[in-house]
């Protein structure tokens, strides 16, 4: 199984250009099966998440090549309508797929998803608000059926929690909706404005009409067209907390600043010093790190995303912080292997209290999910000495050339087969 082997105490200087979007990506792709005309994405991660949603497409009879970095998507002859637990097994997106079969050929069966074992993350929410498009379903050994016997008929949807999944699942089916369907409640990150974007250009006729509140009206075609999914905002800011951590000077480029302002803002807060130009940001790190509370939430909030980050940071900090965790119920798992490293972190229901003044100290770590394995690399690149990540399978899945990325701005990191 392969590892990372990190050498800390490097203070990372240079510049880091961000790939495209893995979230805005995902439902993106899935969009692209209510297409029967050509579709050109560019700006695609390559990371694990982006070739199994390629190849979940294949499956369902997608024709894709790639040309010069660009993905050409051809469904013209898309016709299965079964999405398989091998394939949806290790992606919560998975599930993305079953709007727009319902959509196009009102009728699916869908594995339900996997993932990161970071939250329950239910589905329930997706299947209430599909049901009020007419959708009748029944879950069986882990699989979705679904029909809609008339067809899918637009209505009015209020979603019962802000859900970034199921408000992408729905923009997505509600776009071959008979009529017009409203959605409120809608999550409003900035890949579902880039979702928008998309189907906007494809043909499909949709509006915001509030900040939380969508409207859609049905269409039955669609434009052949080329598309540019937008920069990874967590990547960015993945890469910003890794200059504050070392102390660093480094610039993120090939993005769009005013996205990740609350990121930006709190890492101000804490101590860096921040440079904004028109399409990136310049991130000088301090030694002196200031403590503070922060609490994740649906954008424009922090995102929990970043919450593994961000706390090994504030591990640094002159005094005690506090993070709370109100999106998922159990991603805190990155805690016990930072406590190993020196941390002293306590976790009490959806808090976690952490203890200024942190020496992070070398040591064998072990991965849980996509944004803990990061977490980890971060204080292994602040402590003395080589660290080993073991179980990083799951940062294949979210970071495109993350130890090239690194090496070129000063870390010592290198991949062990």
């Amino acid at each position: 199984m392969q590892k990372l082997e990190v050498f800390g105490a490097n203070k990372l200087k240079g510049e880091i250009n961000i790939s495209g979007s893995k979230n805005a990506s995902l439902p993106i792709l899935a969009a692209s099966l209510l297409s029967s005309k050509k579709i050109y994405l560019k700006n695609l991660p390559k990371v694990k998440d982006i070739e199994t949603m390629i190849n979940l497409l294949k499956s369902l009879g997608s024709k894709i090549k790639f040309e010069k970095k660009i993905l050409i998507i051809d469904n013209s002859s898309q016709n299965k309508k079964f999405a398989s637990y091998n394939l949806v097994k290790t992606m919560r997106a998975g599930i993305l797929v079953l709007g727009p079969l319902l959509a196009k050929f009102g009728n699916a069966k869908v594995s339900l998803p996997g993932g990161c074992a970071i939250g329950t993350r239910p589905v329930n929410i997706h299947l209430k608000a599909l049901s009020k498009l007419g959708v009748k379903y029944k879950i069986v050994q882990g699989y979705v059926h679904a029909n809609a016997p008339k067809g899918l008929i637009g209505s009015k949807i209020r979603f019962s929690k802000i859900s970034v999944g199921a408000t992408e699942n729905l923009i997505i089916a509600s776009c071959f909706a008979k009529g017009k369907t409203i959605l409120s409640n809608c999550a409003i990150e900035p890949e579902i404005k880039d979702l928008v974007s998309f189907l906007k250009k494809m043909g499909c006729k949709i509006e915001w009409i509030k900040k939380r509140s969508i409207k859609i009206i049905g269409v039955n075609h669609t434009n052949e067209i080329s598309y540019s999914v937008m920069f990874d905002r967590i990547e960015a800011g993945t890469y910003l907390v890794a200059a504050a951590v070392t102390e660093g000077n480094l610039k993120v480029k090939n993005i769009k600043p005013s996205v990740i302002k609350t990121e930006t803002e709190i890492l101000k807060k804490i101590g860096s010093k921040i440079i904004i130009k028109k399409k990136e940001i310049q991130i000088i790190g301090k030694k002196k790190i200031k403590g503070m509370r922060i609490k994740t939430a649906p954008y424009p909030g922090f995102p929990t995303d970043l919450q593994a980050q961000i706390m090994v940071l504030l591990c640094k900090a002159n005094i005690n912080s506090q993070i709370k965790e109100d999106i998922f119920e159990n991603r805190f798992m990155h805690v016990a292997e930072l406590n190993r490293m020196g941390a002293q972190i306590s976790i009490k229901g959806n808090q976690a209290s952490i203890k200024g003044n942190t020496i992070f100290k070398s040591a064998e770590l072990m991965a849980t999910d996509l944004r803990a394995s990061v977490s980890l690399i971060l204080a292994a690149l602040a402590a003395d000495g080589k660290s080993i990540i073991n179980r990083i399978y799951h940062l294949d899945r979210g970071y495109e050339n993350l130890e090239k990325k690194l090496k070129k701005v000063g870390a010592r990191i290198k991949r062990i087969y």
